[in-house]
């Protein structure tokens, strides 16, 4: 496969990281009950700094919490590009009619990403919750717009990640220092 084929099964993979995780065995594993608690839809992307550069973007919907749930990513027609369900016990990923197992949502984000995605921190921060992250900075400023910024330093390649979604009541802004 050439380097332009592998770049873009890996942006595949990507966005289908985002959307991310779970299978136990070889069933299909419940619906949580929790995805009723919590959702987000809008658009994502994600900027890696490494050589050469990856680009993704596609439009989410991202229902549950870190320990449970469902993120479907979908093209700019509506078609399902990726889904991922998980557990605490496992993560399913499907594109198409091809399915991976993980263990977790860290080691599906590692793989496809090259570092774990912070994914308790970013349940939190969707929420308003202005939880510390190793390596990660999280730009909460215009959460109540609908915008979530979150910018991983190290380990190297830096990356960001940027969430636009229709906003939820938050009440008050949390307190915020905006990403430069």
């Amino acid at each position: 496969m050439t380097l332009a084929g592998q770049l873009m099964a890996r942006g595949r993979m990507v966005l289908a990281f985002l959307a991310a995780l779970v299978l136990l065995g070889c069933a299909t594993p419940p619906r949580p009950a929790s995805l009723h608690n919590a959702s987000w839809q809008g658009r994502l992307a994600i900027v890696v700094d490494s050589e050469p550069r990856e680009s993704h973007r596609a439009n989410f919907d991202l229902m549950g919490t870190a320990k449970a749930g469902e993120l479907l990513l979908l093209s700019p027609l509506g078609t399902t590009v990726a889904q991922a369900r998980w557990t605490q016990d496992a993560v399913l990923l499907t594109q198409g009619n091809r399915s991976v197992r993980y263990n977790n949502l860290d080691d599906l984000s590692a793989e496809l990403l090259g570092a774990a995605l912070p994914i308790d921190a970013l349940f939190d921060w969707l929420q308003g919750r202005d939880t510390r992250a190793a390596g990660w900075r999280a730009d909460l400023c215009r959460l109540a717009e609908g915008r979530l910024v979150a910018e991983r330093q190290n380990p190297q390649p830096r990356a960001r990640l940027t969430l636009l979604f229709e906003p939820s009541p938050l009440g008050a802004v949390p307190p915020c220092e905006p990403l430069s």
